[in-house]
């Protein structure tokens, strides 16, 4: 039985302060099935992205132009965008490491990217052969031409709250490493529990630390992988603060090649029912996303992790 036919969640909107709309960003066809072992094939990755849109989705990451070797899933990109039938008011955002990236980008006809910046020296080491600083050397040229070619560019800061080599990060490292992406020319920043380890408490203390800084709450977004459980309850603490996009994957999908503690996302669905629940808008089906979770599951051959598509869909 569907969402629809239970006529749950009840809404009880008994929080002051919650943003009246948030914009979900879907992860799941980038962040999800960056790390999966079996390469999907391009056409049910095609259908995947459709059956989203069709869901009322409308921010809906693709794929990322990171070299075939470093992510071997990802190596279609191109064939991906090609064969793809984008509909109207939807944005197909993806991730551009460097400035060959950008450059099959542009080729591609994309007008939204991400940039990905790591808060710690030690995962931008590891994942951008870099350090904190020298990072930014890569990203200016980037997020420069492609604001110049009119696309807008988001930055991705990894690591905001835990580190699995430095332990916890201090909220003012994130707030110097995050607002020098903001200030390269990002209108947006996505802040990410890369390992799953926030709490509440360390959401408020991050987002509150930014707001000090004078970031206005509508540039942040909030990323969270679901580890420990504390994947809703973070993304409330974010909502409090009014903090409006909230980054998910559908079916809960997903993880981080570099960070092997790292398991996956936020379930998109989940979101939805909480989000339901709160009289938040979003535009998404629930039914249509279970629906579309429990068909991606049957490709990938496991059950879905998400809680809502298992009450769901069980």
């Amino acid at each position: 039985m569907g969402a629809r036919e239970l006529g749950l969640p009840e809404r009880v909107p008994s929080v002051d302060g919650l943003p009246r709309r948030v914009t979900i960003w879907e992860v799941g066809p980038r962040d999800g099935l960056q790390n999966e072992s079996a390469v999907v094939p391009v056409e049910v990755k095609a259908e995947f992205l459709d059956r989203l849109a069709g869901a009322g989705l409308t921010t809906l990451e693709a794929t990322s132009f990171v070299h075939p070797k470093w992510v071997p899933q990802l190596a279609d990109a191109e064939e991906l965008l090609a064969r793809l039938e984008q509909r109207p008011g939807v944005r197909y955002p993806v991730l551009v490491p460097n400035e060959r990236g950008l450059d099959r980008a542009l080729a591609a006809g994309v007008r939204h990217i991400a940039v990905f910046a790591s808060a710690t020296e030690t995962f931008a080491k590891r994942n951008l052969n870099s350090t904190v600083d020298d990072q930014f050397a890569m990203f200016e040229p980037v997020v420069t031409r492609a604001r110049a070619e009119g696309l807008d560019v988001r930055g991705y800061l990894s690591m905001c709250f835990g580190d699995p080599w430095e332990g916890a990060v201090p909220a003012e490292q994130v707030v110097r490493v995050g607002t020098r992406l903001l200030d390269l020319g990002c209108s947006q920043l996505s802040l990410g529990d890369t390992i799953g380890v926030a709490t509440p408490g360390q959401v408020d203390r991050l987002v509150g630390a930014f707001s000090e800084a004078g970031v206005a709450v509508d540039a942040l977004a909030v990323h969270f992988h679901d580890t420990y459980g504390q994947a809703l309850a973070n993304t409330f603490a974010a909502l409090r603060h009014g903090v409006s996009t909230v980054d998910s994957s559908a079916g809960g999908l997903g993880g981080c090649p570099y960070a092997e503690s790292a398991t996956g996302n936020l379930a998109t669905e989940d979101l939805v029912w909480l989000l339901d629940g709160l009289g938040i808008e979003h535009g998404a089906d629930l039914d249509a996303l279970v629906e579309t979770s429990v068909w991606m599951a049957g490709k990938l051959g496991r059950p879905s992790p998400s809680r809502v598509v298992k009450a769901l869909a069980g």
